[in-house]
């Protein structure tokens, strides 16, 4: 699934936490907004596998959680948001598509590594890939009640968040062919090896997953 569904997702968890807990509401939504984001730092260095860990944050959460309602400060409830819009994250993923540059051709047998088992979990293709039309619905209603409860500059987050997610939609299938045309008409020509080889394979021409 696309970055905007995550972060707002990751916004959405934290959301009940913020109202129970207004004092720390702030630290909650960030935390669970950051949770959302982060594993898809991953994108250029080991995609979904580098940061992506559906089992072990799931169960650090589960463990965060608890403390952080028993024991509620800026710590714990950070702790236990971030944990949890990581895992979410990381989960979900495996309910879109695959790795492959065309995931609406579903050729990829993998979704998200799950490092306690050591294997690649298989795509469910739910949400047929990152960007598709159900992927867009899927952020919109997740962010609406966020824009009825939240104000300022996460509330301008939110809807930066659906505007991107708009635009990302409207040219998701196109950018397959304009990456292939940078990197087999400039990149394969220009950059140096050991940089080249950091691409993930599915942008190289003729790759096969």
């Amino acid at each position: 699934m696309m970055l905007p569904t995550h972060v707002l997702v990751g916004l959405a968890l934290a959301l009940p936490v913020a109202v129970a807990v207004p004092e720390h509401a702030d630290i909650a939504l960030t935390a669970g907004l950051l949770g959302g984001l982060i594993p898809d730092l991953d994108m250029y260095i080991g995609h979904r596998k580098t940061l992506h860990y559906p089992v072990y944050y799931s169960a650090l959460a589960a463990v965060a959680a608890p403390v952080a309602a028993l024991v509620p400060t800026t710590v714990t409830i950070a702790a236990a948001m971030g944990l949890l819009g990581a895992a979410a994250h990381s989960v979900m993923d495996v309910f879109g598509g695959g790795l492959e540059l065309r995931p609406w051709e579903a050729t990829s047998s993998r979704a998200v590594y799950n490092h306690y088992h050591d294997r690649w979990l298989a795509p469910r293709r739910w949400i047929r890939y990152d960007g598709a039309p159900e992927d867009l619905v899927l952020s919109v209603l997740v962010a609406v009640p966020l824009l009825f409860a939240l104000d300022g500059t996460l509330r301008m987050t939110v809807g930066t968040a659906v505007l991107i997610g708009v635009v990302y939609t409207a040219v998701r299938r196109l950018l397959p062919a304009i990456a292939e045309v940078l990197i087999a008409g400039y990149l394969l020509q220009t950059i140096p090896d050991h940089i080249l080889a950091r691409l993930p394979a599915r942008y190289i021409p003729d790759h096969i997953d």
